[in-house]
Order: C-alpha cells, then sequence, then structure tokens
C-alpha cells in the first residue's frame, strides 16, 4: 500500500473509531474540505482547517446520526490524490430513517496530511432521510 492509501485508511480507521485527535492530526492547517453540492452540509463550504471541518461536518454528523459510517471499499492512488469509493450508512437522529448510500471522496495530500477533499454522494437520499 502506497503511503497516501496508507494515510487515507488511518484517516478512515480514526473517523470510525471516533479518535478526534486522530482525525484532526491528519488534517493540514490549511485544508480545504469540499462537501457535495446540495448536500445538507454544504452550506459552508468550503470548510477550511481542522476547526472548521470538526465543528461544520463532524461534529454535525455526531449530533444528528446515528452510527453514521463512512467504510472505504476500494483506494486508488495517483501521485498525492487518493480516491475512495465506500458507503456510508446511518440512522437519523430526529426521523429514524436509514442512510445506506454509495460516496467517492477525492482526496490531495501534502508532506503526509490531507490538504483537498472533494465529496460525492446521493445527495438526494441524505435530503430525503433528514427531511
Amino acid at each position: 500500500m502506497s503511503d497516501n492509501k496508507q494515510i487515507a485508511q488511518s484517516f478512515y480507521d480514526a473517523v470510525a473509531t471516533g479518535n478526534v485527535p486522530v482525525v484532526l492530526s491528519l488534517l493540514d492547517a490549511q485544508c480545504t474540505w469540499n462537501e457535495a453540492e446540495s448536500f445538507i452540509y454544504a452550506d459552508g463550504n468550503p470548510y477550511v482547517g481542522p476547526q472548521a471541518i470538526l465543528m461544520g461536518v463532524f461534529a454535525r454528523l455526531a449530533g444528528e446520526w446515528n452510527g453514521f459510517s463512512a467504510t472505504p471499499e476500494t483506494m486508488i492512488a495517483e501521485g498525492d490524490t487518493v480516491i475512495i469509493q465506500g458507503r456510508y450508512r446511518a440512522t437519523h437522529k430526529e426521523t429514524g430513517k436509514k442512510v445506506d448510500a454509495q460516496f467517492a471522496h477525492a482526496v490531495a495530500l501534502r508532506e503526509g496530511k490531507i490538504f483537498k477533499f472533494q465529496q460525492y454522494t446521493d445527495t438526494a437520499q441524505f435530503r430525503d432521510v433528514a427531511a
């Protein structure tokens, strides 16, 4: 596994276990994070820096969903970019509805840290589940 794939895998492992210090340590201080257009958390795009990402994305996920997971199924690395395909699964706390949506993430790394993140997913499914 390439170094960049290992870093990306470490990021997803930390997200899966709720290890916030490791998640934040893997983000560049100027990381630019974009949720998919029309996604329920795209209102803050772009989120810049670990604190903005933590509050604008991860805190909202933790506050609004039970059992949220982003499970990578494949990772393809080319140079400083890793493309991750996988599935999101969760139950919305307020509606009780479940989401099971595929995702693709494009992650760019620099000096061992994520400095660009772009999400692609089924935004309509999330909107419908959260409504």
